[in-house]
């Protein structure tokens, strides 16, 4: 689902000619992710913000699963957050989890 909108870039020419042919390639394909931005002020008024304060135990994926039912939607709750990580986060910190996640998919531009 993260990668749902990417698009595909080839890489050819001669620059990696010699590294293309050490591989046995023609080329090489890339895949690229869209680029997201933080809700605006207005965007973020429209949410159900629910707030979980962060204690022993939590993880972003159980978080995901438990507010969108699905683990691999960690990174929507990271990024609104602004913690790219687990490790960034500390005992008693609250965090937000923004629903709906249809409507906070679009906010973010995904």
């Amino acid at each position: 689902m993260r990668y749902q909108n990417k698009s595909t870039l080839v890489i050819s020419g001669e620059l990696y000619q010699k590294t293309f042919f050490d591989r046995g390639v023609n080329f090489i394909e890339i895949e690229q992710v869209p680029t997201l931005s933080y809700p605006t002020a207005e965007e973020i008024v429209q949410l159900e913000i629910r707030g979980h304060v962060w204690k022993t135990g939590d993880r972003l994926y159980k978080l995901a699963h438990e507010y969108y039912n699905d683990t691999r939607l960690w990174w929507v709750i990271a990024f609104f957050n602004k913690t790219p990580t687990e490790s960034h986060l500390r005992l008693g910190t609250t965090i937000r989890i923004p629903l709906p996640l249809d409507k906070v998919l679009d906010f973010i531009g995904y």
